[in-house]
């Protein structure tokens, strides 16, 4: 894949479906691969880099406040060791979170759910707040985040969007703050996944790009569901599921795949 693309070569789009009032190109993680994952140097190396929107994942510690961190264990993305559930605060807030990735992140703190939305809010990034459950906890993380987003976004003109896997997760957060919009996530979606985003109240199908499909962009197309891809890494992929009419691209490589590469609608 080449990043040489010239930015007077604008990549078409298809007009995205009237439900997605949303940035269309997304930071996964935070910095994709600029950056140590789920850190708050991610999110500013994405605003940076001229992103508008990131995503990141959201999970509870021992003491019960949402976190940043994908993995349920500490040890590949952090200085720690064990889960994150069985993690205190006090433990969590010590750990280096940017060694792992490079040595001039080293220090970067595991940042609290707070922390991130502050500095979203205060940047003006959009967030996709991806609720990761530990085992057991769906119900419990699904709650937290949602209320969470609610108070650091009141005054949002455009609130952030929380997905999951996690049906659970997605029914907590419709209970607690049912004005944020909400995605459902599969890795290969099943034949009944967009009735799920309907039962759900869902406003958006979250799927990864190897395993989705132009049939379902246009089950989706016709029932008026936005579809979010992720994690598209190929500029050219980018640019056909774009003009296919895919709502959004989550990407790791906000190296290559400048915002400024793509002309608005």
């Amino acid at each position: 894949m080449s990043g040489l693309v010239s930015s007077s070569n604008k990549l078409e789009q298809a007009a995205p479906p009237a439900a997605w009032r949303y940035p269309r190109l997304i930071a996964h993680r935070g910095g994709g691969v600029l950056a140590p994952e789920n850190t708050l140097a991610a999110l500013r190396m994405a605003a940076t880099r001229g992103y508008r929107a990131v995503e990141f994942d959201v999970m509870l510690s021992a003491d019960g406040t949402p976190m940043l961190i994908h993995d349920e264990t500490l040890e590949r993305t952090s200085s720690g060791r064990g889960a994150v559930a069985e993690t205190s605060d006090a433990t969590l807030v010590t750990l280096d979170a940017g060694s792992w990735f490079g040595g001039s992140f080293a220090g970067e703190p595991l940042p609290r759910f707070l922390d991130a939305g502050r500095l979203c809010v205060s940047t003006g990034l959009w967030a996709n707040v991806e609720i990761k459950p530990s085992p057991g906890a769906d119900y419990a993380t699904g709650r937290a985040a949602a209320r969470l987003a609610a108070e650091l976004w009141a005054d949002a003109a455009l609130p952030p969007l929380l997905s999951s896997f996690s049906t659970v997760a997605l029914e907590a957060a419709r209970e607690t703050a049912p004005h944020l919009p909400r995605g459902l996530l599969y890795d290969a979606p099943p034949e009944n996944c967009l009735s799920e985003v309907r039962r759900l109240g869902c406003v958006s199908l979250h799927c990864n790009c190897r395993y989705f499909t132009a049939d379902l962009l246009a089950q989706a197309q016709a029932h008026g569901v936005p579809v979010a891809l992720y994690t598209v890494n190929d500029i050219h992929e980018a640019r056909r599921w774009l003009a296919e009419g895919v709502a959004a691209i989550i990407t790791d490589r906000i190296d290559l795949i400048a915002p400024d590469l793509f002309r608005p609608n």
